[in-house]
């Protein structure tokens, strides 16, 4: 069945009621010139693809933007895909449209959603090897993320164009192949999402990841939709008394409320059964209203009035008012028992915090576009997301910059006051450097400890909402180098991370130098690698020699254990690491693969105790396969001519899980410190196999603890990882690989 174009007449009559004669002459011209440049375009489905934009530019309508963002939303193709260029459109409809189809465009130059199958990238994508093509997803997403967050600090209104069309896109997007829905969905989930909850339109967010888990988690969709809809006469009949009885409540003291059900969206319940662990019926039984009253004043007395009839559950009271969400969000957060004895969540608000909630900054817009007032709140909010977006100063990879998005700007926050109560919104998880960079960049260098509620707190202390902070500094110095180690967890967020590398890099290079290669030597000798070939490493890490690279370790840019993941993640660690193993064929058997011997039985040598990563040889015995060796092992390197022919090349195969490794421990004697190796032990899923501690008694100072361990780890990664937090517990001095069972 032919399809039709829609028409402008549905688009006009949606348009806000405050819209001028002249706005709404501005969105016909834009709907004539977009209806005209694609009028010989299809969608996938069939439909013209003048239906789209009007589609886009309805959605912005609900969000009330201006009449010239609506324009842009209608002509927000039409320089990409036709003939219309953008010096056109500055001269029919000015440089603020003009402005918003540029960024809007700019960002289309990214994989695209809505247009015709000979634009996708799967046939070029198809004659991409697996490797390739993870690569250029990875590019591609890093590149989307990118340009989004530049645009959005230049006109954050190019981001709601771009949001709602990623939007009509997903609800259209049952018309294209399997592997793209998917891959555009997990685009939507991981980028489009978080941004429409980062500027607060609520409503979108819910949609576009409900869309997403239906193209990602198609059953379990089905499976969460199909158990709402079998409990939905019941949990209405349910919510409806509850609704009364408190709407009763609320007017025998004299408060209006408008009382709601609040709905469920089958994202959220499906991360929290993940997230939680708890079945379907589980979430469920969590009932949520949502009161709305006249102002903030009533909201805080709503919140007596019913903290007083129904016992709040300790722990579940968040104040949004107070202190607002970085997206504007307010709200006061409680919990209480209901009658029936089970818990009950009740948001209060105000009808215009309620907007803001659903619309974010578009709801600033409808009220700043009626009243043509300054609003210094929304002005404000972006003061605030342009100064977290701006990093044109802040030396960033790619990868850097999509983690700075993802943990600094995308999740979740906590609120913490400074000493003059101020609040400061943080990325979960920071600790006390982390909020002394936030303050100012010198306060964060100088940081040398914290009091958190006025109580003392190591400088590791993950920072909780409500918390009262106070940095102590010293007069001069500088952050230290341990500070990036992320064994340690002293900083959580990139910025603070980069402005930490940007002081190290200011330091002499011999030092930085000088400081490198310790760090390196010191690691290698913890690990018991000897014979590594530090010019193919450094070419490896892209380093001109091992200079460059000791100099990157040392001002921080790279890091101990990148170096480590390096050397235990080759398949051929002959390429980095020196040895005089014969060469010959290659098969391979369960733990080791054994070059030109299939099937070989193989035995972890004693004497040198290999451990995955480490440069190996094959020694063929008499009746009992071939013994793994080390290949700096005293026993091989001793070997005489006849026995090196007995020697062949092996390397780890890919069904190795844990070997025996022997430690050495040196600390001052104290009580529970087995107890602390032994749970950190547990902490990282390491097995003990052996223990012996000695301690000697005869040293003048305090009495030395010299413990030795065999544990099975994996890999050199976790062995470097262990041996690292080792180090970090109290009054241990050293802890290292043992050459020698």
């Amino acid at each position: 069945m032919k399809q039709e174009a829609i028409g402008i007449e549905q688009l006009l009559a949606s348009l806000p009621k405050y819209y001028t004669d002249e706005d709404r002459e501005i969105v016909k011209r834009a709907y004539e010139l977009a209806s005209i440049a694609h009028a010989n375009q299809k969608r996938a489905s069939g439909e013209p693809y003048i239906n789209h934009c009007v589609a886009v530019a309805g959605i912005l309508s609900d969000l009330y933007m201006s009449a010239d963002a609506i324009a842009a939303g209608l002509l927000h193709d039409v320089v990409e895909d036709t003939d219309v260029t953008l010096q056109e459109i500055r001269e029919k409809f000015g440089a603020s449209t003009s402005s918003l189809v540029d960024g809007v465009t700019k960002l289309e130059a990214l994989p695209r959603v809505s247009h015709n199958d000979q634009e996708d990238l799967e046939d070029d994508e198809a004659k991409l090897t697996e490797e390739q093509l993870s690569r250029r997803k990875k590019l591609l997403g890093q590149e989307t993320l990118r340009k989004t967050m530049l645009a959005m600090n230049k006109d954050v209104r190019v981001i709601v164009i771009k949001l709602a069309d990623r939007l009509h896109n997903m609800r259209t997007l049952s018309y294209t192949k399997p592997e793209k829905q998917r891959r555009i969905a997990r685009e939507t989930l991981e980028i489009y999402a978080p941004i429409a909850n980062r500027i607060g339109i609520g409503e979108m967010k819910w949609e576009l990841e409900d869309l997403s888990l239906y193209y990602l988690e198609q059953e379990k969709y089905k499976e969460i939709a199909a158990g709402l809809n079998e409990r939905r006469a019941v949990r209405t009949q349910q919510m409806e008394k509850i609704k009364k009885r408190l709407a009763q409540s609320l007017a025998d003291a004299g408060i209006q409320a408008e009382v709601s059900g609040r709905p469920k969206h089958i994202y959220s319940i499906y991360k929290k059964m993940i997230g939680k662990d708890r079945s379907f019926d589980q979430i469920m039984d969590v009932r949520g209203v949502r009161l709305l009253v006249e102002d903030k004043s009533v909201c805080y007395a709503t919140l007596g009035i019913i903290h007083s009839q129904w016992r709040p559950i300790p722990g579940e009271f968040d104040d949004y008012i107070a202190a607002p969400k970085e997206n504007m969000y307010q709200s006061l957060h409680t919990a209480v028992m209901y009658e029936d004895n089970k818990p009950l969540e009740v948001q209060i608000r105000t009808h215009e915090m309620h907007q803001h909630a659903e619309r974010g900054i578009a709801a600033h817009w409808r009220y700043k576009e009626a009243s043509k007032q300054r609003d210094e709140q929304y002005e404000s909010f972006l003061s605030a997301l342009r100064n977290q977006l701006d990093i044109k100063n802040e030396d960033m990879n790619a990868d850097e910059f999509i983690e700075t998005m993802k943990n600094d700007v995308f999740d979740e926050h906590v609120y913490v006051f400074t000493p003059k109560g101020d609040i400061i919104d943080l990325p979960k998880g920071s600790t006390p450097i982390d909020f002394a960079y936030h303050v100012h960049t010198d306060v964060g260098h100088r940081c040398r400890g914290a009091k958190i509620n006025g109580k003392l707190e190591p400088l590791n202390y993950v920072l909780k909402t409500g918390d009262r902070v106070v940095i102590l500094t010293t007069k001069q110095g500088g952050p230290s180098r341990d500070w990036l180690n992320p064994s340690i967890g002293l900083v959580k967020t990139q910025r603070a991370r980069a402005k930490i590398r940007v002081w190290l890099k200011k330091q002499a290079r011999e030092h930085n130098l000088a400081q490198g290669r310790q760090m390196l030597e010191r690691e290698f000798h913890r690990l018991g690698l000897d014979e590594i070939n530090l010019e193919n490493l450094a070419r490896q890490l892209e380093y001109r020699n091992p200079d460059d690279m000791f100099v990157a370790l040392g001002c921080g840019d790279l890091s101990v254990s990148r170096i480590i993941n390096l050397i235990s993640d080759q398949k051929t660690p002959e390429d980095i690491i020196e040895t005089s193993a014969p060469k010959s064929e290659t098969a391979s058997s369960d733990a080791v693969a054994v070059r030109g011997l299939r099937g070989l039985l193989t035995q972890m040598a004693k004497c040198c105790n290999p451990t995955p990563g480490d440069p190996i040889v094959g020694y063929i015995t008499r009746g009992r396969g071939a013994t793994i060796h080390r290949a700096d092992c005293p026993n091989i390197l001793r070997s005489s001519t006849n026995e090196k022919e007995r020697l062949v090349r092996v390397a780890w195969g890919d069904a190795a899980k844990t070997y025996p490794v022997p430690i050495r421990i040196t600390a001052f004697d104290r009580q529970g410190l087995m107890n602390d190796i032994s749970n950190l032990l547990n902490n990282e899923g390491v097995n003990i196999t052996d223990v012996n501690v000695r301690v000697n008694h005869d040293s003048l100072k305090a009495d030395i603890a010299n413990i030795r361990l065999i544990v099975e780890v994996r890999d050199l990664v976790q062995l470097s990882r262990v041996l690292n937090r080792m180090e970090n517990l109290s009054n241990v001095l050293e802890a290292q690989r043992s050459k020698a069972g």
